[in-house]
């Protein structure tokens, strides 16, 4: 395994296992202890993915020491505030039996996100949670927070993926000392991802997946990436991407790739809030 080190010197594995969209706890129990089994030590929850108990559970039951683990969660809207932060942050401190979080993140750049980063650095001192940052934080939220803040957010992740490639915003979070974490590395096989011919020739050359390739290319670009999935053979298929390693010429070749804009949604776009609000 490969592994970043983020701004206050903390390790974080380059390639994790994400549970997104798992809402079955016992299905998602099963799929992060297969995950442990493979060698996943970044597992990613989230408070609105309504599985951290799950995550608790396969860690605890794998018998592996926890220190060996990294633990990703993110605190969402409706917890948002330096009161309602911290309430939620005992919470998943006991949703994931451990008495710390190794990164925990603010899952969306709305609420009073400020009072939840203040609780996020008081539970930082306490040596609680090991790392802080953000998640969906477009470049001029990400400056805001970090210019009027104590703590530099460790960690930004946001949509990056071979159509959504974020080279600006990578750009401006390297400047500031932030590591860019990648969600839906494979666009949740929008535009039949997984068929594109120029992914299909490159991993031919390698044999390799379009899977493979994808995740090559980001772990390549320094990118920390969460892929999810149920089945095992899939599971282990991401994970085994570090005997290989893509050429400068194939790597500008996936730039070229890259539509600049969000294969989902935008942060800026009011409806897009207003759904957001609802979700409270």
């Amino acid at each position: 395994m490969d592994y970043i080190q983020l701004n206050n010197g903390v390790k974080m594995p380059i390639l994790g296992f994400g549970v997104y969209q798992i809402t079955d706890l016992e299905e998602c129990e099963k799929a992060v202890s297969e995950a442990i089994d493979v060698g996943y030590r970044l597992i990613d929850t989230a408070q609105a993915y309504s599985n951290e108990t799950a995550v608790g559970n396969a860690i605890k039951k794998s018998g592996i020491p926890r220190k060996e683990f990294f633990i990703t969660t993110k605190l969402w809207i409706s917890n948002s505030g330096y009161e309602n932060a911290k309430k939620s942050l005992d919470e998943s401190l006991e949703n994931l039996q451990t008495d710390y979080i190794d990164l925990v993140l603010i899952h969306q750049p709305f609420g009073d996100y400020y009072g939840t980063y203040r609780a996020l650095e008081d539970y930082y001192k306490k040596g609680k949670i090991k790392a802080i940052g953000v998640s969906n934080f477009y470049p001029d939220r990400l400056i805001d927070l970090l210019s009027f803040n104590e703590i530099v957010p460790a960690v930004n992740q946001v949509e990056t993926h071979p159509f959504n490639q974020q080279i600006e915003a990578h750009g401006i979070m390297e400047k500031y000392g932030v590591q860019i974490n990648s969600w839906a590395p494979f666009c949740e096989g929008m535009d039949n991802i997984f068929e594109n011919e120029v992914l299909k020739e490159i991993g031919e050359k390698y044999d390799k997946t379009v899977a493979q390739v994808i995740l090559r290319w980001l772990i390549q670009r320094s990118v920390v990436v969460i892929p999810k999935s149920v089945h095992k053979e899939r599971i282990e298929e991401n994970f085994d991407v570090f005997d290989f390693e893509l050429s400068e010429e194939d790597m500008e070749t996936i730039k070229s790739l890259d539509c600049g804009e969000s294969k989902f949604f935008s942060h800026y776009d009011p409806e897009i809030v207003e759904w957001f609000m609802t979700m409270k």
